[in-house]
């Protein structure tokens, strides 16, 4: 679980924003949308069809 300790004189929207950066850096959104509703085996296929396509792309840029 993510959590944050404002400082002293640390104003709420600071402490905000750097929850939420804690947030996005430790992948908690993807994880909620990805769980929010029901996915059919279709979706799900496509989705890691999507990711398989992602990582080939980023390996063949670093080659």
């Amino acid at each position: 679980m993510t959590q944050i300790i404002p400082g002293e004189n640390e104003g709420i929207e600071s402490a905000l924003r750097r929850f939420k950066r804690e947030v996005s850096k430790a992948g908690i959104f993807p994880d909620m949308k990805k769980h929010r509703h029901f996915e059919t085996p279709l979706q799900k296929h496509k989705r890691k069809a999507v990711a398989r396509h992602k990582q080939s792309k980023r390996r063949f840029r670093s080659n």
